[in-house]
């Protein structure tokens, strides 16, 4: 089992989501607890980072498969996410 690892500024946009979008998300992330690489998750091109898809939105994210850590790097509507 992974622990997941929310920084506040994540946290902080979280909580600005409308709240279906909200629950979503957060099911998203506590699945990454089990399973860091779900289906449909997808490797950054040219960095080291993971996405996955939560209907308009992205969670991107850093897997350390050592300390069996996910750390959340952003969470947000696709058009503005990969500013």
């Amino acid at each position: 089992m992974y622990e997941v690892l929310i920084p506040r500024r994540v946290r902080r946009r979280l909580a600005r989501l409308p709240e279906s979008v909200y629950e979503r998300v957060l099911a998203a992330l506590k699945s990454l607890e089990e399973e860091p690489r779900p289906r449909g998750s997808l490797k950054m091109t040219n960095r080291d980072e993971w996405r996955v898809r939560v209907g308009d939105y992205r969670i991107v994210y850093n897997v350390d498969d050592e300390q069996r850590l996910v750390t959340i790097l952003q969470v947000g509507h696709r058009r503005d996410i990969y500013r």
